[in-house]
């Protein structure tokens, strides 16, 4: 497996050598406009994070933001995954994330060579491969998808034609059934939504019986069979500003509550539970590994950062460009059009 990562050098700054009087949204600031650089984050990151990123959005979104921006430096606060799309879309710049080891349980699940011995067992299939995945991964793919178009592009895609779909099963058993597909899927889950609890989320719709139920379909069948929406990040959050509703169960990592509660702080979010009862099951413990600290350690030491060889890179283009030509126009979300 290629590794993708460039570590600091021994004699980078460390966590322990910052000042604790030091203003680091202050100094991430300054560093910011000294290097001309972004910060791009995920919906599923810390609220102080994403209270200082230039851009907060879905894989779709900020795949989009990579792709189109003129900053010389990326500060991707989200997992590895998506500090590698950044890198294949903008080549020439440079890509830091936070955290190294900021993974994901969906890429862990696929690996590249057993899926390429899954490619070569369906010869006759094409690929449709969620972007929760290596660069290798992507190289060995025909298309890539996020949630937000996984449905608009499997349906351009030839009736007669069979499809491969990795990683997320969960994902795959809802496009098959949202398109009428039979696509074969890779046995993958995510770590955060497999852990949703059916009996204790109809617990809490009993308390709640006018609150609405949004789900991200990562989610078990068992899970969205009880919600009111189901879709990516992005669409949760405008259903979420856009209905009449002022109490809401969320079904997917939790931290995407943080904008809710921006946009409509007339409103009450509640995460859906685990088996315990408990609602620590909506944390990503991946994405929980970004910390203020370590996205100044970035900026200063331009590290972590993402290399990845040209052939990789080229392999891997692909089927990202396929993906974005594909995918319908991006659209202001409620929350960005409430904002301008």
């Amino acid at each position: 497996m290629v590794d993708t990562i460039v570590l600091p050098p021994v004699d980078a700054m460390t966590e322990a050598e910052i000042d604790p009087t030091l203003d680091l949204e202050a100094e991430i600031e300054r560093l910011k406009r000294e290097k001309n650089a972004v910060i791009l984050a995920h919906y599923y990151q810390d609220g102080e994070i994403q209270d200082i990123a230039d851009f907060v959005g879905d894989s779709l979104d900020l795949s989009r933001k990579a792709a189109a921006t003129d900053a010389d430096m990326i500060v991707f606060c989200g997992v590895k995954f998506m500090a590698e799309v950044a890198k294949i879309l903008s080549p020439r710049k440079t890509v830091v994330l936070p955290d190294h080891e900021a993974g994901c349980s969906l890429e862990d699940s696929c690996r590249p060579k057993p899926f390429r011995h899954f490619r070569e067992k369906h010869p006759d299939h094409v690929s449709v491969t969620y972007i929760n995945c290596s660069a290798e991964v992507k190289a060995a793919s025909d298309y890539i998808v996020t949630s937000s178009n996984a449905e608009h592009i499997i349906n351009q895609l030839p009736e007669d034609k069979p499809i491969l779909f990795a990683p997320d099963r969960h994902l795959g058993a809802y496009l098959n059934r949202k398109t009428g597909r039979d696509m074969l899927l890779w046995p993958g889950t995510c770590i955060v939504h497999e852990q949703f609890s059916e009996q204790e989320l109809i617990k809490l719709k009993v308390r709640h019986p006018d609150a609405p139920v949004a789900a991200h379909p990562e989610c078990p069948e068992s899970i969205l069979g009880h919600a009111d929406h189901v879709g990516s990040t992005r669409t949760i959050l405008d259903f979420v500003i856009q209905s009449e509703a002022d109490t809401f169960i969320i079904a997917t990592e939790q931290h995407i509550i943080h904008q809710m509660q921006k946009a409509a702080p007339d409103k009450t979010f509640l995460a859906a539970p685990g088996a315990d009862g408990s609602c620590n099951c909506a944390n990503c413990p991946f994405m929980a590994l970004n910390t203020l600290e370590k996205l100044y350690l970035c900026l200063v030491n331009e590290v972590p950062g993402i290399h990845i060889p040209k052939d990789l890179r080229i392999e891997a283009l692909t089927p990202l460009e396929r993906m974005l030509d594909l995918s319908p126009p991006p659209v202001a979300s409620a929350s960005q059009r409430d904002a301008a």
